[in-house]
């Protein structure tokens, strides 16, 4: 083997090292990549502006929640159950003592409905359609359901309650309660994105 020939299979030797080299690397790139995409996403990472944040699902006493920048504690819950399904109230209140209830149930996705007393309401419900404050609402759903309350509710901590649910064209929602052998109360709901709400579980084992 004469000095060009030996010289050119240096060289090529030497490329080809480089080459495997190179090869190497950006295979464990693109592994890298791969196993980076597969990872399992945070379903509550706070990545845009209709994830999770915290999560209105573990609410309970004793938790704050915000809702459109307005502060609430958590002073009672109320578990509904009717059939195989079942859904949550919570009592909330500002420092100002402004109640409201948060109503959070899972179907094909979370719905949140955020709802003020109507005590001075004389509506009753049973009708297809009821006016209500200029607006009419269609009835949706009814029926009764087994609860169990922690907290302050004000409730027996178990018993049932009769509902009966409406909703206008554009939205808006009318409900009717009734706990037990009480009257019938009445509240109007409006529904709120997930990224309206924020929670602040309490400290402590039960917020892990």
């Amino acid at each position: 083997m004469n000095g060009s020939v030996a010289y050119l299979v240096t060289t090529l030797g030497c490329l080809a090292g480089v080459a495997g080299i190179v090869v190497a690397v950006v295979a464990l790139r693109k592994g890298r990549k791969t196993a980076e995409r597969a990872a399992p996403a945070d379903p509550f990472r706070d990545t845009d502006a209709d994830a999770l944040r915290g999560d209105p699902r573990r609410l309970k006493p004793g938790d704050i929640v915000e809702i459109r920048q307005v502060s609430y504690a958590v002073r009672g819950s109320v578990h509904l159950t009717e059939g195989g399904w079942s859904w949550a109230e919570h009592l909330l209140d500002t420092v100002d003592g402004d109640k409201r209830w948060l109503s959070v149930e899972e179907d094909s996705d979370l719905e949140l409905v955020l709802w003020t007393a109507e005590p001075a309401a004389t509506v009753t419900p049973g009708a297809s359609t009821v006016d209500f404050d200029g607006r009419r609402y269609s009835s949706e759903e009814s029926g009764q359901a087994g609860y169990t309350a922690t907290g302050s509710t004000g409730l027996d901590a178990t018993g049932t309650v009769r509902y009966h649910d409406y909703r206008a064209p554009s939205g808006e929602r009318l409900s009717f309660e009734a706990y037990g052998q009480a009257g019938w109360e009445v509240a109007r709901g409006e529904q709120l994105h997930r990224s309206d709400v924020m929670v602040y579980p309490q400290a402590g084992p039960e917020a892990s």
